[in-house]
């Protein structure tokens, strides 16, 4: 009971984290501008994000540009967008081993099957983490490095925006998820004393349940010879009639033959 409950809380917050992966996949606030100036009729507030820059007008319009151009991008940007995809990719692949793998559900096959595919979950959990960590870590690294260049000028300093805390919390939340998925793998423990699954939809403990009643049976089955062998002499015993004594019957039991032999001819006189 208490795996399975772990197992749904890990499942959770993984759920969490994939949905916040994506989210901050798809979001332009990667970074935002820190003091673009106070003229009034120009931009107050300028992000850019791993797939377009968009650009907030103080007279209230908001526009947004896609980034076509894949080669004029910096190392740090393209290499976001690459883990980024593909921690969402393994995050989506773990929630499928996951829903196999937890014990609560019926589908999965075996305690062992289900193990392997919880163990799998985990895996893919904690690797969508790692990818989701490294492209917030450099991108956060590459936005701090140039704001505090002082050759920069102060329109072009920017800092990290929501989607990147928004990706180090569900990094956290992967790889949160996937450490408790493997360490609440319901085969690990069971592997020993675990069989192939039948048709049918026996848990565990009605397995060593039915182990103990067929040696229970076994033993039975023993024991029973050896009752019969020693209740044998005692049914022996009465049939076997001692020589030297003799037996008396009383007249009304005896045989008509022995009762004439047994009179004198006096008695008939």
């Amino acid at each position: 009971m208490a795996s399975s409950a772990m197992q749904i809380l890990a499942f959770a917050l993984a759920l969490l984290g994939v949905l916040g992966a994506t989210v901050a996949t798809l979001l332009p606030n990667w970074k935002v501008s820190a003091d673009v100036g106070s003229n009034i009729m120009t931009a107050i507030s300028q992000m850019q994000g791993l797939w377009m820059d968009c650009t907030w007008y103080s007279t209230g319009v908001f526009s947004c540009t896609l980034k076509y151009s894949v080669l004029s991008l910096p190392a740090y940007l393209q290499t976001a967008r690459t883990t980024m995809v593909l921690s969402c990719m393994m995050a989506c692949l773990g929630l499928c081993l996951a829903a196999l793998g937890l014990k609560c559900t019926r589908w999965g096959g075996s305690h062992r099957a289900k193990g392997h595919a919880a163990i799998g979950a985990g895996g893919c959990f904690i690797l969508a983490g790692i990818l989701c960590l490294v492209p917030a870590s450099w991108f956060t690294n590459e936005v701090i490095t140039t704001f505090l260049d002082s050759n920069v000028p102060e329109s072009s300093k920017y800092e990290p925006g929501g989607a990147v805390y928004v990706t180090f919390v569900s990094a956290g939340l992967l790889l949160a998820g996937g450490v408790i998925f493997c360490l609440s793998c319901p085969g690990k423990r069971e592997g020993q004393l675990d069989y192939t699954s039948t048709s049918t939809s026996t848990t565990f403990p009605d397995k060593l349940l039915q182990q103990q009643i067929n040696q229970e049976q076994i033993q039975r089955d023993q024991l029973q010879p050896d009752e019969i062998q020693q209740e044998e002499p005692l049914q022996e015993k009465p049939l076997h009639e001692d020589k030297g004594t003799q037996q008396f019957y009383s007249p009304s039991r005896v045989p008509p033959k022995d009762a004439r032999a047994g009179y004198s001819l006096q008695d008939y006189v």
